[in-house]
């Protein structure tokens, strides 16, 4: 392993550059040719399930048992984790760009060349290498979104992006229908065709992804800074092309850090077996759990549904389709709840309740009472509770590991999760399938239940209260410059910044703090006063499960505090509008403030809040006033042009 080198102390405003930047197409095409290849996956993971009975049947064209399908996963699963452990590390020392045109163009050829599988040991290999083409863009994709993508929009961008894995996931099902439609195409040309697909829609996001610049964070931290400038020089002067007008200067300023050109796994493993040794035992237990009960079930409850249920091979995508949607409306309905409730109890929960179903369901298949239909509902509510569950593994290690080490703990504790459970879990469900004995099946939904359960009780013993704090709180950076100067006594860079600032700037500062501090406060009573603390949604805090969070750098708190920041922008802007011009249309107020430029559904969010807050008022007439501002603190009166 190659030891780290270090190349010196940069001090930039590139990530407050970025962060400040309006939304527009740019961070649109970013979306588009980065977030998308989640639906690939969802597809290419589904469209397997779907067309495994149809390849073990006569005439498919291909000689194939269900264990033979629980190995191909196994494989596939095992590719995906050598992938992200490579390309994980190859993507922090080459770049993003890179790393994931290479790695799109690995997974186009290998789904490619599965689509003409002719024998097991092809399909075995083809599938391996589609693994680590997915593996690899876990890695790469999701921290360079993460690092392209303004702070105030993050939270909302990563759940649309990995809550897109299962619209992709039902796509494919609803796809596998006509390609399995044997009126339509030969039985041993659909499933070849499903494959195909993949390839074909990797090409068009391709075409899309030439045009994503490298991270500029990746560069100015690996020592290419002057590159950084320029590439953030480009993506300026576009968006203010596109909006006509200047934009503000970056409130945050400059950041320090110590460059580095690697850091390597085994400091990520010192990291995390030295500092945190128990943060580490929770990381694997709540993967191996998720892992195994996630990829056991998904690649072979299609022969389980055909094998034991006589569900034909052709009405088999019907039911991956909702079994998709059951997985999407987890997170998306209980995230909310890992906020208002806490994180200990609903990762334990969502653990636990997942184990409790399963175990029910093992108890009724080994009594022979299960239909097709009460199976699949009791599998469903086991993934629904599990999903948002699997989420909170991945939230967990990107929230209590060092800043600087996160996208590659995220692959690690991934890899080494997945390579315990990921694998093993197909390879197991596929031999007692293929053994035709339900009460076999029934034993590995217990074996099932138990990881799981096993995850519940790490995170009951070793689980951190994350929830509203912030990450450097959590775990203490490895290379800022502002952490060294802590442990030395020395005042931090920030620190010295503040006190050379004039005084009516931090005091300006100080009042935008406290606005924060009082809306932030009345948020979490209003949102865990009684039974609205249970009510279902997602959370600023949450995430929707897709595999493909794997090497996601979601700094979850900080993106939090950002875009808390950001609303009061937005707040005062709603105000100073209204004050100005008076009464308006809710059309004319959001081009005053220019309201589109602040990115997806959040000059909704500001209204809303700017009402809560009485700061403007709907008139009979349904227009939009000045509010009293009876709820507003009593030293915030300036202006949002006194807070710059």
């Amino acid at each position: 392993m190659s030891t780290t080198a270090e190349l010196g102390v940069v001090t930039t405003k590139v990530p407050a550059r970025l962060d400040r930047l309006p939304w527009s197409r740019f961070h649109w095409r970013i979306v588009i040719g980065l977030g998308t290849v989640w639906i690939l996956d969802g597809l290419e993971v589904t469209i397997v399930g779907a067309v495994a009975a149809r390849m073990t049947e006569p005439g498919s064209g291909i000689n194939l048992t269900s264990a033979d399908i629980g190995t191909a996963a196994a494989i596939y699963v095992a590719g995906a984790c050598v992938g992200a452990l490579l390309f994980g590390r190859l993507t922090d020392r080459y770049g993003r760009k890179k790393l994931f045109m290479v790695t799109l163009g690995i997974y186009i050829l290998a789904t490619v060349a599965t689509a003409f599988a002719h024998d097991a040991w092809y399909l075995y290999l083809a599938r391996f290498v589609t693994g680590m083409g997915i593996g690899g863009e876990y890695a790469a994709i999701n921290s360079a979104i993460d690092e392209l993508i303004p702070a105030r929009n993050r939270g909302q961008v990563d759940l649309a992006i990995n809550g897109s894995y299962w619209v992709g996931a039902a796509l494919g099902s609803l796809v596998a229908v006509l390609l399995l439609n044997e009126n339509l195409l030969a039985a041993n040309l659909g499933w070849r065709l499903a494959f195909g697909l993949g390839g074909i829609l990797g090409l068009g996001i391709m075409l899309v992804r030439r045009h994503v610049p490298e991270s500029p964070r990746w560069l100015f931290i690996h020592g290419h800074e002057e590159e950084a400038e320029r590439i953030v020089d480009r993506i300026e002067a576009e968006v203010r092309q596109e909006i006509g007008r200047e934009l503000p200067e970056p409130e945050d300023g400059a950041v320090t850090v110590r460059q580095r050109d690697v850091i390597p796994f085994r400091e990520i493993a010192s990291a995390a077996l030295r500092r945190y040794p128990r943060r580490a035992v929770l990381g694997l237990a709540l993967f191996v759990g998720q892992a195994f009960l996630y990829n056991a079930i998904v690649f072979d409850l299609g022969t389980i549904l055909n094998g034991f249920f006589d569900i034909g091979s052709g009405t088999v995508p019907y039911f991956m389709a909702l079994f998709a949607i059951a997985n999407f409306l987890g997170p998306l309905l209980l995230g909310r709840l890992f906020d208002t409730v806490g994180r200990k109890p609903m990762i334990a929960g969502t653990y636990f309740g997942s184990a409790v179903v399963a175990t029910l369901l093992a108890i009724l298949m080994i009594s022979g009472s299960l239909t097709a239909w009460w199976f699949f509902l009791l599998v469903s509510v086991t993934f629904f509770v599990a999903s948002a569950g699997a989420s909170s593994a991945y939230l967990t290690v990107s929230e209590v590991f060092p800043m600087e080490t996160r996208a590659l703990s995220i692959s690690l504790f991934f890899a080494i999760g997945t390579a315990v459970g990921g694998i093993t879990g197909p390879l197991l469900f596929g031999q007692l399938i293929h053994s035709g004995n339900a009460d076999l099946v029934a034993i590995g939904f217990l074996v099932g239940a138990a990881a799981m359960a096993l995850g519940g009780l790490a995170e009951v013993f070793f689980g951190v209260r994350a929830e509203q704090q912030s990450l450097e709180n959590i775990a203490r950076p490895l290379t800022a410059e502002e952490a060294d100067a802590a442990w030395r006594n020395e005042p931090a860079p920030q620190d010295v910044r503040d006190r050379s600032r004039p005084e009516h700037v931090r005091r300006a500062a100080e009042e935008r703090k406290q606005r924060i501090d009082d809306r932030t406060a009345r948020r979490r009573e209003r949102e865990s006063a009684g039974a609205r603390r249970y009510r279902p949604g997602t959370g600023p805090g949450s995430r929707m499960y897709s595999p493909g969070m794997a090497g996601t750098t979601g700094a979850a708190s900080r993106t939090s505090a950002m875009a808390d920041q950001s609303l009061d922008d937005e707040v005062e802007e709603i105000a100073h509008s209204l004050q100005e011009s008076g009464p308006t249309s809710r059309e004319q107020l959001e081009q005053s403030v220019h309201g589109r430029s602040w990115g997806p559904g959040r000059f909704r969010r500001a209204l809303r809040e700017s009402e809560r807050e009485h700061r403007a008022k709907v008139l009979a007439n349904g227009r939009y006033a000045p509010g009293d501002g009876s709820d507003r603190p009593d030293s915030a009166q300036e202006g949002p042009r006194d807070q710059r």
